[in-house]
Protein backbone atom coordinates (compact mmCIF):
# COMPACT_ATOMS: atom_id res chain seq x y z
CA UNK A 1 0.00 0.00 0.00
CA UNK A 2 1.46 3.36 -1.06
CA UNK A 3 1.36 6.33 1.31
CA UNK A 4 1.20 10.06 0.74
CA UNK A 5 3.22 12.33 3.05
CA UNK A 6 0.04 13.53 4.74
CA UNK A 7 -1.31 10.00 5.28
CA UNK A 8 2.00 8.88 6.76
CA UNK A 9 2.16 11.88 9.09
CA UNK A 10 -1.46 11.53 10.26
CA UNK A 11 -1.02 7.83 11.05
CA UNK A 12 2.16 8.27 13.09
CA UNK A 13 1.24 11.49 14.89
CA UNK A 14 -1.63 9.55 16.42
CA UNK A 15 0.50 6.58 17.46
CA UNK A 16 1.26 6.03 21.16
CA UNK A 17 3.01 2.69 20.70
CA UNK A 18 6.47 1.98 22.07
CA UNK A 19 9.65 1.94 20.01
CA UNK A 20 9.80 -1.87 20.05
CA UNK A 21 6.18 -2.24 18.97
CA UNK A 22 6.22 0.44 16.27
CA UNK A 23 9.68 0.90 14.75
CA UNK A 24 9.65 -1.77 12.03
CA UNK A 25 6.14 -0.88 10.87
CA UNK A 26 7.14 2.78 10.87
CA UNK A 27 10.13 2.02 8.63
CA UNK A 28 8.08 -0.19 6.30
CA UNK A 29 5.62 2.69 5.91
CA UNK A 30 8.54 4.96 5.04
CA UNK A 31 9.53 2.51 2.30
CA UNK A 32 5.98 2.70 0.94
CA UNK A 33 6.13 6.50 1.15
CA UNK A 34 9.25 6.75 -1.02
CA UNK A 35 8.16 3.80 -3.17
CA UNK A 36 11.05 1.46 -2.53
CA UNK A 37 11.41 -2.11 -1.30
CA UNK A 38 11.48 -2.99 2.40
CA UNK A 39 14.56 -4.75 3.81
CA UNK A 40 12.94 -8.20 3.64
CA UNK A 41 11.70 -7.62 0.09
CA UNK A 42 15.06 -6.39 -1.18
CA UNK A 43 17.28 -8.81 0.75
CA UNK A 44 15.61 -11.85 2.33
CA UNK A 45 18.96 -13.06 3.71
CA UNK A 46 19.89 -9.74 5.32
CA UNK A 47 23.31 -9.59 3.69
CA UNK A 48 23.19 -5.92 2.73
CA UNK A 49 19.83 -4.61 4.02
CA UNK A 50 18.29 -5.71 7.28
CA UNK A 51 16.35 -4.99 10.43
CA UNK A 52 18.16 -5.63 13.74
CA UNK A 53 21.62 -5.83 12.20
CA UNK A 54 24.11 -7.20 14.71
CA UNK A 55 27.22 -5.07 15.22
CA UNK A 56 30.24 -4.98 17.50
CA UNK A 57 30.53 -1.76 19.49
CA UNK A 58 33.71 0.30 19.21
CA UNK A 59 34.25 0.13 22.96
CA UNK A 60 33.53 -3.59 23.16
CA UNK A 61 30.37 -5.67 23.44
CA UNK A 62 27.64 -6.38 20.91
CA UNK A 63 24.50 -4.53 19.89
CA UNK A 64 22.02 -4.09 17.06
CA UNK A 65 21.28 -1.29 14.63
CA UNK A 66 17.51 -1.09 14.14
CA UNK A 67 17.88 -0.84 10.35
CA UNK A 68 20.98 -1.01 8.15
CA UNK A 69 21.57 -0.74 4.41
CA UNK A 70 25.11 -1.25 3.18
CA UNK A 71 26.60 1.85 1.59
CA UNK A 72 23.54 3.90 2.56
CA UNK A 73 22.70 4.24 6.24
CA UNK A 74 22.50 2.91 9.77
CA UNK A 75 19.22 3.80 11.53
CA UNK A 76 18.41 3.93 15.23
CA UNK A 77 14.89 4.33 16.63
CA UNK A 78 13.82 5.72 20.00
CA UNK A 79 10.40 6.13 21.55
CA UNK A 80 8.57 9.43 21.13
CA UNK A 81 10.23 12.41 22.81
CA UNK A 82 13.26 10.35 23.79
CA UNK A 83 16.80 11.70 23.54
CA UNK A 84 17.94 11.58 19.91
CA UNK A 85 21.42 12.64 20.94
CA UNK A 86 21.76 9.40 22.90
CA UNK A 87 20.55 7.46 19.86
CA UNK A 88 23.21 9.12 17.71
CA UNK A 89 25.94 8.29 20.22
CA UNK A 90 24.74 4.69 20.08
CA UNK A 91 25.07 4.67 16.29
CA UNK A 92 28.61 6.02 16.55
CA UNK A 93 29.47 2.87 18.52
CA UNK A 94 28.25 0.69 15.63
CA UNK A 95 29.26 2.56 12.52
CA UNK A 96 32.70 0.98 12.02
CA UNK A 97 31.30 -2.55 12.30
CA UNK A 98 28.58 -1.59 9.80
CA UNK A 99 31.05 -0.46 7.14
CA UNK A 100 30.98 3.23 8.10
CA UNK A 101 27.80 4.10 6.13
CA UNK A 102 27.57 7.64 4.73
CA UNK A 103 24.39 8.48 6.68
CA UNK A 104 23.51 7.93 10.35
CA UNK A 105 19.78 8.35 11.02
CA UNK A 106 17.99 8.71 14.36
CA UNK A 107 14.22 8.89 14.73
CA UNK A 108 11.66 8.88 17.55
CA UNK A 109 8.71 8.12 15.21
CA UNK A 110 7.99 11.87 15.03
CA UNK A 111 11.37 13.61 14.67
CA UNK A 112 14.00 12.68 12.09
CA UNK A 113 17.70 13.58 12.16
CA UNK A 114 20.03 12.52 9.34
CA UNK A 115 23.72 12.97 10.22
CA UNK A 116 26.11 12.83 7.28
CA UNK A 117 29.13 10.57 7.76
CA UNK A 118 30.98 10.93 4.45
CA UNK A 119 34.74 10.50 4.57
CA UNK A 120 36.73 13.73 4.69
CA UNK A 121 33.73 16.08 4.86
CA UNK A 122 32.31 18.29 7.57
CA UNK A 123 29.27 16.66 9.18
CA UNK A 124 25.83 18.08 8.35
CA UNK A 125 22.50 17.34 10.04
CA UNK A 126 19.19 17.30 8.14
CA UNK A 127 16.26 17.50 10.56
CA UNK A 128 12.47 17.55 10.15
CA UNK A 129 9.29 16.36 11.89
CA UNK A 130 5.95 14.81 11.02
CA UNK A 131 4.47 18.31 11.13
CA UNK A 132 6.73 19.28 8.22
CA UNK A 133 5.40 16.33 6.23
CA UNK A 134 1.85 17.19 7.24
CA UNK A 135 2.33 20.75 6.00
CA UNK A 136 3.26 19.44 2.56
CA UNK A 137 6.89 20.64 2.69
CA UNK A 138 8.65 18.77 -0.18
CA UNK A 139 12.13 18.93 1.38
CA UNK A 140 11.65 16.11 3.95
CA UNK A 141 10.45 13.76 1.22
CA UNK A 142 13.47 14.65 -0.93
CA UNK A 143 15.77 13.90 2.00
CA UNK A 144 14.07 10.58 2.76
CA UNK A 145 14.36 9.47 -0.86
CA UNK A 146 18.05 10.35 -0.83
CA UNK A 147 18.56 8.36 2.38
CA UNK A 148 16.91 5.28 0.93
CA UNK A 149 18.10 5.48 -2.67
CA UNK A 150 20.85 8.05 -3.34
CA UNK A 151 22.88 9.07 -0.25
CA UNK A 152 25.40 10.99 -2.38
CA UNK A 153 22.74 13.68 -2.86
CA UNK A 154 23.24 14.58 0.81
CA UNK A 155 27.04 14.85 0.68
CA UNK A 156 28.05 18.21 2.22
CA UNK A 157 29.73 20.65 -0.11
CA UNK A 158 32.39 21.74 2.36
CA UNK A 159 35.22 19.35 3.21
CA UNK A 160 37.14 19.14 6.45
CA UNK A 161 40.01 20.84 4.63
CA UNK A 162 37.73 23.73 3.64
CA UNK A 163 36.52 24.15 7.21
CA UNK A 164 40.08 23.96 8.53
CA UNK A 165 41.22 26.55 5.98
CA UNK A 166 38.42 28.92 7.07
CA UNK A 167 39.44 28.59 10.71
CA UNK A 168 43.13 29.04 9.88
CA UNK A 169 42.40 32.18 7.86
CA UNK A 170 40.46 33.75 10.73
CA UNK A 171 43.23 32.96 13.22
CA UNK A 172 45.83 34.22 10.77
CA UNK A 173 44.11 37.63 10.80
CA UNK A 174 44.36 37.67 14.59
CA UNK A 175 48.04 36.69 14.49
CA UNK A 176 48.77 39.44 11.97
CA UNK A 177 46.98 42.10 14.05
CA UNK A 178 48.60 41.09 17.34
CA UNK A 179 52.06 40.87 15.81
CA UNK A 180 51.68 44.30 14.15
CA UNK A 181 50.93 45.85 17.54
CA UNK A 182 54.40 44.82 18.63
CA UNK A 183 53.71 41.58 20.51
CA UNK A 184 56.45 38.97 20.47
CA UNK A 185 55.73 36.39 17.71
CA UNK A 186 56.30 33.45 20.04
CA UNK A 187 53.82 34.91 22.56
CA UNK A 188 51.30 35.46 19.77
CA UNK A 189 51.59 31.85 18.58
CA UNK A 190 51.38 30.52 22.15
CA UNK A 191 48.35 32.65 23.06
CA UNK A 192 46.38 31.78 19.92
CA UNK A 193 47.17 28.09 20.27
CA UNK A 194 45.68 28.20 23.78
CA UNK A 195 42.52 29.78 22.36
CA UNK A 196 42.47 27.20 19.60
CA UNK A 197 42.84 24.33 22.07
CA UNK A 198 39.87 25.61 24.07
CA UNK A 199 37.63 25.34 21.01
CA UNK A 200 38.70 21.76 20.34
CA UNK A 201 38.25 21.01 24.06
CA UNK A 202 34.65 22.27 24.00
CA UNK A 203 33.68 19.90 21.18
CA UNK A 204 35.51 17.03 22.90
CA UNK A 205 33.57 17.63 26.12
CA UNK A 206 36.68 18.68 28.07
CA UNK A 207 35.33 22.20 28.58
CA UNK A 208 31.71 23.37 28.97
CA UNK A 209 29.94 23.79 25.64
CA UNK A 210 30.00 27.26 24.02
CA UNK A 211 32.20 28.63 26.80
CA UNK A 212 34.40 30.81 24.56
CA UNK A 213 31.39 32.06 22.61
CA UNK A 214 29.68 33.08 25.87
CA UNK A 215 32.83 34.88 26.97
CA UNK A 216 32.96 36.83 23.71
CA UNK A 217 29.27 37.70 23.94
CA UNK A 218 29.77 39.10 27.43
CA UNK A 219 32.96 40.96 26.50
CA UNK A 220 32.71 42.11 22.90
CA UNK A 221 31.71 45.63 23.92
CA UNK A 222 34.33 45.66 26.68
CA UNK A 223 37.46 43.81 25.45
CA UNK A 224 39.17 44.25 28.82
CA UNK A 225 36.34 42.27 30.41
CA UNK A 226 36.88 39.51 27.83
CA UNK A 227 40.63 39.28 28.42
CA UNK A 228 40.12 39.30 32.20
CA UNK A 229 37.69 36.40 31.93
CA UNK A 230 39.98 34.54 29.55
CA UNK A 231 42.91 35.04 31.91
CA UNK A 232 40.88 33.55 34.76
CA UNK A 233 39.98 30.56 32.58
CA UNK A 234 43.60 29.97 31.52
CA UNK A 235 44.73 30.23 35.13
CA UNK A 236 42.33 27.49 36.25
CA UNK A 237 43.29 25.29 33.28
CA UNK A 238 46.99 25.69 34.10
CA UNK A 239 46.83 25.04 37.85
CA UNK A 240 44.38 23.06 39.96
CA UNK A 241 41.17 23.72 38.06
CA UNK A 242 38.13 24.98 39.95
CA UNK A 243 34.93 26.88 39.38
CA UNK A 244 34.68 29.34 36.51
CA UNK A 245 31.42 31.06 37.35
CA UNK A 246 29.13 28.13 38.08
CA UNK A 247 30.98 25.65 35.86
CA UNK A 248 33.71 23.23 36.80
CA UNK A 249 37.03 23.57 34.97
CA UNK A 250 39.57 20.76 34.99
CA UNK A 251 43.34 21.08 35.20
CA UNK A 252 45.15 20.58 31.86
CA UNK A 253 48.69 19.31 32.23
CA UNK A 254 51.48 19.76 29.68
CA UNK A 255 53.26 22.91 28.63
CA UNK A 256 50.52 24.66 26.64
CA UNK A 257 48.69 26.06 29.67
CA UNK A 258 51.50 27.47 31.75
CA UNK A 259 49.82 30.43 33.39
CA UNK A 260 47.12 33.07 33.03
CA UNK A 261 48.85 35.33 30.50
CA UNK A 262 46.66 36.65 27.67
CA UNK A 263 47.25 39.33 25.05
CA UNK A 264 44.99 42.40 24.99
CA UNK A 265 42.49 42.39 22.13
CA UNK A 266 40.36 44.99 20.38
CA UNK A 267 36.59 44.79 19.94
CA UNK A 268 36.97 43.65 16.31
CA UNK A 269 39.38 40.90 17.36
CA UNK A 270 36.99 39.67 20.04
CA UNK A 271 34.31 39.47 17.33
CA UNK A 272 36.65 37.32 15.19
CA UNK A 273 37.10 34.97 18.15
CA UNK A 274 33.32 34.83 18.51
CA UNK A 275 32.90 33.92 14.83
CA UNK A 276 35.44 31.08 14.91
CA UNK A 277 34.11 29.77 18.23
CA UNK A 278 30.84 28.98 16.45
CA UNK A 279 32.49 26.60 13.96
CA UNK A 280 32.03 22.86 14.38
CA UNK A 281 35.50 22.22 15.79
CA UNK A 282 34.92 18.48 15.85
CA UNK A 283 35.28 18.70 12.05
CA UNK A 284 38.43 20.88 12.00
CA UNK A 285 41.74 19.08 11.42
CA UNK A 286 44.06 19.36 14.46
CA UNK A 287 46.83 19.99 11.92
CA UNK A 288 45.61 23.60 12.10
CA UNK A 289 47.94 23.94 15.11
CA UNK A 290 50.85 23.81 12.67
CA UNK A 291 49.23 26.36 10.37
CA UNK A 292 48.64 28.70 13.27
CA UNK A 293 52.15 28.23 14.56
CA UNK A 294 53.47 29.40 11.21
CA UNK A 295 51.12 32.38 11.05
CA UNK A 296 52.01 33.48 14.57
CA UNK A 297 55.71 33.73 13.83
CA UNK A 298 57.44 36.60 12.13
CA UNK A 299 57.72 35.62 8.44
CA UNK A 300 61.22 37.12 8.35
CA UNK A 301 62.40 34.67 11.02
CA UNK A 302 60.60 31.58 9.74
CA UNK A 303 63.59 30.05 7.95
CA UNK A 304 65.88 30.82 10.87
CA UNK A 305 63.55 29.01 13.29
CA UNK A 306 62.97 26.04 10.99
CA UNK A 307 59.23 26.69 11.20
CA UNK A 308 58.15 26.55 7.58
CA UNK A 309 54.74 24.87 7.46
CA UNK A 310 54.31 21.78 5.25
CA UNK A 311 50.79 20.85 4.18
CA UNK A 312 49.23 17.43 4.76
CA UNK A 313 49.44 16.34 1.11
CA UNK A 314 53.17 16.98 0.94
CA UNK A 315 53.71 15.13 4.21
CA UNK A 316 51.76 12.10 2.99
CA UNK A 317 53.92 11.87 -0.12
CA UNK A 318 56.81 11.04 2.21
CA UNK A 319 54.95 9.09 4.91
CA UNK A 320 53.17 6.68 2.56
CA UNK A 321 56.22 5.02 0.92
CA UNK A 322 58.57 5.35 3.90
CA UNK A 323 56.27 4.51 6.83
CA UNK A 324 52.88 3.19 5.79
CA UNK A 325 53.66 0.86 2.87
CA UNK A 326 56.14 -1.25 4.91
CA UNK A 327 53.71 -1.30 7.85
CA UNK A 328 50.84 -2.51 5.68
CA UNK A 329 53.02 -5.26 4.16
CA UNK A 330 54.07 -6.38 7.63
CA UNK A 331 50.45 -6.38 8.81
CA UNK A 332 49.23 -8.39 5.81
CA UNK A 333 52.04 -10.94 6.17
CA UNK A 334 51.34 -11.28 9.91
CA UNK A 335 47.61 -11.77 9.36
CA UNK A 336 48.27 -14.44 6.73
CA UNK A 337 50.77 -16.22 9.01
CA UNK A 338 48.39 -16.19 12.00
CA UNK A 339 45.42 -17.38 9.94
CA UNK A 340 47.50 -20.18 8.42
CA UNK A 341 48.67 -21.40 11.82
CA UNK A 342 45.15 -21.24 13.24
CA UNK A 343 43.83 -23.22 10.27
CA UNK A 344 46.38 -25.98 10.95
CA UNK A 345 44.78 -26.42 14.36
CA UNK A 346 47.91 -27.80 16.02
CA UNK A 347 48.16 -27.87 19.79
CA UNK A 348 50.44 -25.18 21.22
CA UNK A 349 52.82 -26.13 24.05
CA UNK A 350 55.75 -24.48 25.79
CA UNK A 351 58.07 -26.23 23.35
CA UNK A 352 56.33 -24.86 20.26
CA UNK A 353 58.78 -22.61 18.36
CA UNK A 354 57.86 -18.92 18.43
CA UNK A 355 57.34 -18.79 14.68
CA UNK A 356 54.81 -21.66 14.97
CA UNK A 357 52.80 -20.08 17.82
CA UNK A 358 50.12 -17.75 16.41
CA UNK A 359 49.92 -15.69 19.58
CA UNK A 360 53.67 -15.09 19.63
CA UNK A 361 53.66 -14.24 15.91
CA UNK A 362 50.91 -11.72 16.64
CA UNK A 363 52.74 -10.28 19.65
CA UNK A 364 55.98 -9.99 17.68
CA UNK A 365 54.16 -7.78 15.19
CA UNK A 366 52.86 -5.61 18.04
CA UNK A 367 56.38 -5.31 19.41
CA UNK A 368 57.61 -4.12 16.01
CA UNK A 369 54.72 -1.66 15.82
CA UNK A 370 55.41 -0.26 19.28
CA UNK A 371 59.12 0.11 18.52
CA UNK A 372 58.57 2.46 15.57
CA UNK A 373 59.97 5.95 16.09
CA UNK A 374 59.21 8.84 13.75
CA UNK A 375 61.48 11.89 13.73
CA UNK A 376 60.20 15.19 12.35
CA UNK A 377 62.69 16.18 9.62
CA UNK A 378 61.62 19.84 9.76
CA UNK A 379 61.56 20.18 13.56
CA UNK A 380 58.93 22.90 13.17
CA UNK A 381 55.19 22.94 13.76
CA UNK A 382 54.84 19.24 14.52
CA UNK A 383 52.40 18.59 11.66
CA UNK A 384 54.68 15.88 10.25
CA UNK A 385 54.47 13.99 13.55
CA UNK A 386 50.70 14.50 13.78
CA UNK A 387 50.00 13.19 10.26
CA UNK A 388 52.37 10.23 10.83
CA UNK A 389 50.59 9.37 14.08
CA UNK A 390 47.16 9.52 12.45
CA UNK A 391 48.29 7.46 9.48
CA UNK A 392 49.97 4.73 11.52
CA UNK A 393 47.44 4.61 14.33
CA UNK A 394 44.20 4.45 12.33
CA UNK A 395 43.60 2.26 9.32
CA UNK A 396 41.12 2.82 6.52
CA UNK A 397 38.34 1.29 8.62
CA UNK A 398 38.90 3.90 11.33
CA UNK A 399 40.29 1.51 13.91
CA UNK A 400 43.77 0.88 15.29
CA UNK A 401 45.79 -1.70 13.36
CA UNK A 402 46.40 -3.69 16.54
CA UNK A 403 42.66 -3.89 17.23
CA UNK A 404 41.92 -4.75 13.60
CA UNK A 405 44.42 -7.61 13.57
CA UNK A 406 43.18 -8.95 16.89
CA UNK A 407 39.55 -8.93 15.75
CA UNK A 408 40.28 -10.63 12.46
CA UNK A 409 42.62 -13.32 13.75
CA UNK A 410 40.32 -14.63 16.50
CA UNK A 411 42.01 -16.03 19.60
CA UNK A 412 45.42 -17.44 18.66
CA UNK A 413 46.05 -19.43 21.84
Amino acid sequence: MAFSSVEFAVKWKGSVRTERAASQEHFIDLCRLVETQTPNEADPHGDFYAFEKGAEKTGGGDGFADVWKSGHFAWEYKGKRKNLGAAYQQLLQYREALGNPPLLVVCDLDRFEIHTNFTNTAATVYAFTLDDLLAGDPEPLRILRAVMLAPEELRPGKTREDLTADAAQQFASLAFALRNRGHDPQLVAHFLNKLLFCMFAEDAGLLPKHLIERLTTAGREDPDLFTTGLSDLFNKMSSAGGLFGAERIQWFNGGLFDGSQVLPMTRDEVIVVQVVSRLDWSQVEPAIFGTLFERGLDPGKRAQLGAHYTDRGAILRLIEPVLMDPLRRDLDETKLRVETLLAEGKRITRRTPADRNPRLVFEAFLDRLRAIRVIDPACGSGNFLYVALRSAGINRHGEGDERALHRRSSDPR
